[in-house]
């Protein structure tokens, strides 16, 4: 029950940031050496992360559900705003290490 709740409470953060005026907050969920996969593209490292996240329009989450352990978790969010197609069912699948930082996140219809 404890891997449930944690990951839970992670996605919870996880969005809560990406929607957070306070842009640190975001950043500070991934570790220096990650790698984003989103809309075709690859993303490797935190400022490249940063680059990523710059270009990405406001939007609104709805999160949907959340399966997986502490290292390696999947969410599901419809994802709506000023954008072509909105909303859209978006999946996340997150790669933790052991401090709990993200090293891999994949973003697929």
């Amino acid at each position: 029950m404890q891997d449930i709740q944690n990951i839970q409470d992670f996605a919870k953060e996880y969005f809560g940031a990406a929607l957070d005026p306070d842009r640190e907050r975001y950043f500070s969920l991934f570790g220096d050496e990650v790698v984003v996969h989103d809309d075709g593209r690859r993303h490797h490292g935190l400022t490249a992360v940063r680059r990523w996240r710059a270009e990405v329009p406001s939007v609104r989450y709805a999160l949907r559900l959340v399966i997986g352990t502490a290292t390696a978790c999947k969410a599901v969010a419809e994802v709506s705003g000023d954008f072509p197609g909105s909303p859209v069912t978006l999946r996340f699948a997150f790669t933790r290490d052991a401090r709990g930082k993200i090293t891999k996140l994949d973003i697929t219809p």
